[in-house]
């Protein structure tokens, strides 16, 4: 499947990217980011021209935020068909604690630095009834960063595209684990922090009884 996409980038160009970034905000499993490697060593090649590459991959990505926020927010069959299995389960989780810990820009950093949540954090944003126009202005930056950052690399790295991918892939996910440690951790701690505070409190009330 990867293959026969990767091969239509150069027929059906532009088109191909736009729908691999619209798709990919939705969780279906399409390669977006190395198709945006590929369409970028396309550009170095001459072949494909960057301004409608970026522009129409990153509409595409936007829109695809778009649309997974109002299936979060209106529910229904296809949000439920989107997050069924256990690590869309676990995915979803994530987002969730993510999104409570970083709000608006956890979903900056959700379009690019720990890219695995962020279809996730599309219909959290949604569920949770974000303000709609702090979720695209957030949403739509971190686009940009994404899309100019994998568009950028295949240019510039044109020679080695598999190499980059690979890279890029195990760097995200890497990241993206560390992020929900780290949200882990910090809750954990404000939690130990409560609990501590409450004993202490106790403690003091208690103190004040005695004759």
């Amino acid at each position: 499947m990867i293959d026969a996409i990767l091969s239509a980038v150069p027929v059906y160009g532009l088109w191909i990217v736009a729908g691999a970034t619209f798709l990919s905000c939705l969780a279906v499993p399409i390669p977006s980011s190395l198709v945006m490697l590929t369409a970028g060593a396309f550009v170095a090649a001459g072949d494909l021209a960057a301004v409608p590459v970026v522009a129409l991959a990153w509409v595409g990505a936007v829109l695809g935020d778009q649309a997974g926020y109002l299936l979060g927010r209106e529910g229904g069959r296809a949000a439920g068909r989107l997050t069924r299995g256990r690590k869309a389960t676990q995915l979803l989780d994530r987002a969730r604690r993510f999104s409570d810990r970083h709000g608006g820009p956890g979903i900056f950093f959700s379009r690019w630095l720990v890219s695995p949540l962020g279809p996730y954090m599309n219909l959290v944003s949604g569920a949770a009834h974000m303000s709609w126009p702090r979720f695209v202005l957030w949403g739509a930056a971190g686009e940009a960063v994404w899309v100019l950052g994998y568009v950028g690399l295949g240019y510039g790295f044109s020679g080695s595209i598999a190499a980059v991918a690979q890279v890029a892939g195990n760097l995200s996910g890497a990241l993206a684990a560390g992020a929900v440690a780290i949200g882990l951790g910090l809750w954990l701690r404000s939690v130990l922090r409560h609990e501590k505070h409450g004993h202490a409190h106790g403690s003091r009330h208690r103190g004040d009884r005695l004759p």
